[in-house]
């Protein structure tokens, strides 16, 4: 039972460091998109920002993808947060120096999406290589909390600090957040004996994954990937409506963010729950629709909409998230998750600049209630493309790896008598 230790401490390791790093790069974004809408007071200024960063993944994280599955994937991530500091501390300097706030902000957040096309599919495979099968989907739960959370509370953090101490502060600080990831990392250690793991782990026997058909890969990519689309136009939405049309203030729209934190945060309770009835697939599927529906429902009552809609829609996220993640993490073998991951990343940020560019039209010539209108289709679109055609082998393949969780749960309760896991 003491054997069991060294793999749970990875396990809060590496969560710790996705908190980190999801704070530490949406701190930037949202920093830098407080600062645009102040000045043009327009979607599409945010817009291009979050075009800026999603650009370049969109290009390199197919490419980054196989070099994850190549090299070390620690030694990856710790790099990645190693210039991921240097990256955020060159803002600050930029604009003490009097280098102007446009380019600055720019630069900065486009030199970080490039690490990023790196770092989501090296993270990826270290978690699919340091986690056991049967504890994926617990550890996706915590391991989707700790990133979601992250860029949530990111919006709280930016938004009050900008307006009580100002950019210049935030940025440096923001910084050693990177420096807190790469160190969780680097306390992970070397990669353990995989017989010498499984056998800490109490796994009886690895899980089947699922199918790994070329169209069926296919489809949980695209279900994955649609997330993220949701995420990043939502993010350049939300600052327009609040600040843009109901000239609320950052704080008002950090509070606003922060209530979604607690949705999400709940979701990954809930997913635990719910998890025990019922496949990642039909998880993933209602998730979604739900949070489209609210997409269009909140921006339909002004500020409070937002602060009721926001957390709920996020709680529906959260689950949504948190399963298509582990169908997705599932159906890749430890040699090609690093490729899955990264075509899902890049994929999903190349249909975010189309999405944006919509959105950001649509809302321009409108309001932000008929932007979320558009982004709701598009997500509705892409969720009932990807999951209902999935169907059978895939419930059967998450209902194998539910009975794995639940195997791996049971081992915990009798470890409970010797220790108490955090």
């Amino acid at each position: 039972m003491i054997l069991s230790h060294p793999p749970r401490r990875a396990e809060r390791l590496l969560v710790s460091a996705a908190f980190a790093t999801a704070l530490g790069n949406n701190v930037q974004l949202i920093v830098g998109a407080l600062l645009a809408i102040r000045e043009q007071r327009t979607m599409m200024a945010v817009g291009w920002l979050f075009i800026a960063v999603a650009g370049p993944q969109a290009l390199l994280s197919p490419f980054f993808g196989r070099l994850a599955d190549r090299f070390d994937r620690r030694t990856l991530w710790i790099g990645c947060d190693a210039t991921s500091t240097l990256l955020a501390l060159g803002l600050p300097l930029w604009l003490a120096c009097g280098g102007a706030p446009g380019p600055g902000i720019y630069g900065a957040n486009l030199g970080l999406a490039v690490v990023s096309a790196l770092f989501l599919p090296a993270s990826s495979a270290l978690i699919k290589e340091r986690v056991p099968a049967g504890r994926l989907r617990r550890f996706n739960a915590r391991y989707e909390m700790g990133t979601q959370a992250g860029m949530l509370l990111s919006a709280t953090v930016g938004g009050l600090s900008v307006q009580a101490f100002g950019a210049a502060p935030l940025l440096v600080l923001n910084a050693g957040t990177f420096m807190v990831s790469a160190l969780c990392v680097a306390a992970v250690g070397r990669r353990p004996d995989p017989a010498a793991a499984a056998t800490a782990a109490g796994e009886q026997a690895p899980v089947p994954a699922a199918p790994r058909g070329p169209l069926r890969v296919r489809r949980f990519i695209l279900l994955y990937a649609q997330g993220s689309v949701v995420v990043t136009v939502f993010n350049a939405l939300l600052p327009t409506a609040v600040i843009g049309e109901l000239h609320l203030g950052a704080a008002a729209f950090g509070v606003v963010d922060a209530l979604g934190c607690l949705g999400f945060l709940a979701a990954t309770g809930a997913y635990r729950i719910v998890s025990r009835r019922h496949p990642d697939l039909r998880i993933a599927v209602v998730g979604f629709l739900l949070c489209n529906a609210g997409l269009v429902l909140q921006s339909q009552f002004g500020i409070a909409g937002y602060l009721v809609g926001v957390p709920l829609g996020a709680f529906f996220f959260g689950q949504a998230r948190i399963a298509s993640r582990t169908m997705l993490m599932a159906s890749a073998d430890d040699a090609s998750v690093g490729r899955a991951f990264g075509l899902a990343n890049g994929g999903g940020l190349a249909a975010t600049v189309g999405v944006m560019f919509l959105v950001a039209t649509v809302t321009d010539h409108s309001d932000t209630r008929y932007g979320f209108g558009a982004l709701a289709a598009v997500a509705l679109l892409a969720t009932l493309s990807a999951g209902p055609a999935s169907g059978g082998p895939v419930e059967a393949s998450t209902a194998r790896t539910s009975a794995a969780s639940r195997r791996s749960g049971s081992a915990d309760s009798s470890a409970g008598a010797i220790r108490t896991e955090a």
